[in-house]
């Protein structure tokens, strides 16, 4: 395990955290929109392996330039011109990086801004909570470019839009941007400024007890991977261990003598 934010050796990537856990990384290849090479899927794995057992108590994933992030690198994949299964294994890495996100039990909150397309969408749609601004646009162009999804669409971009959205958007090339993607559920907040958003969440989640914050961060997508009945016995487990935690025990006294700050839509 990494001891330190220092012990990362990262050309595509850089990683900060402060003095409170609010962690970022962020993507580096501006030059090429962000778009996801092999060598940072291996930088995204090792990173997000070692963030939840370094301090990390809430993670803002941004980008340099003007796109977060335009998917598969495909200039690397022509000029390596892989093999069916070498690029199997290439795809397994993504997914690996993904569910390392995913599961992590970290909140996970993406600042999007410009592309958000083929693989830079499958790399947000494993963000738990994706901020879009004025210049944000989703897509996923694989269709026109003789291609498949091999990083999670099928998964978590279907899970968000649904199968049917997501096939008029890989046979067509459908954009989506500003309103129609939050109502179609591709980001949950579209505001002018996305990275100021997601410091702002971040900060709110940190304040979570982290073991609160890993349940809801690893546990409700492993229910959706269940059974019912399954995800009813694990959730409960789950709620058994979370709502009996010492962290909870001041919250709870601070609601039962009624100094708890009450929930409330803002006036």
């Amino acid at each position: 395990m990494k001891k330190s934010i220092d012990d990362f050796a990262l050309e595509n990537i850089t990683v900060t955290m402060d003095d409170d856990g609010i962690t970022t990384v962020t993507l580096n290849r501006p030059t090429k929109r962000n778009a996801l090479n092999a060598e940072t899927i291996e930088e995204l794995i090792e990173v997000f392996s070692n963030l939840p057992r370094m301090g990390a108590r809430a993670i803002v994933l941004r980008a340099e330039g003007d796109h977060f992030c335009a998917g598969l690198d495909l200039v690397e994949h022509h000029v390596e011109d892989r093999r069916p299964e070498e690029f199997m294994h290439v795809c397994l890495r993504w997914h690996e990086a993904f569910n390392k996100m995913e599961y992590g039990g970290v909140p996970i909150i993406a600042a999007l801004k410009g592309a958000v397309v083929g693989g830079g969408l499958e790399l947000a749609s494993s963000a738990h909570i994706r901020v879009a601004d004025q210049s944000t646009y989703f897509a996923l162009p694989e269709g026109q470019r003789g291609l498949f999804t091999g990083g999670g669409a099928t998964i978590r971009v279907a899970d968000l839009v649904g199968k049917s959205r997501m096939i008029d958007m890989m046979l067509t090339g459908r954009i989506y941007a500003k309103d129609e993607a939050i109502d179609v559920g591709l980001a949950q907040y579209l505001v002018e400024d996305s990275e100021a958003k997601a410091y702002e969440i971040a900060r709110a989640a940190a304040e979570n007890p982290p073991l609160s914050n890993f349940a809801i961060c690893s546990a409700i997508s492993h229910m959706q991977n269940m059974s019912a009945l399954d995800a009813a016995y694990a959730e409960a487990v789950v709620a058994g261990v979370v709502n009996t935690q010492p962290a909870s025990r001041a919250r709870l006294a601070a609601f039962a003598d009624k100094t708890a700050a009450r929930v409330k839509p803002k006036s």
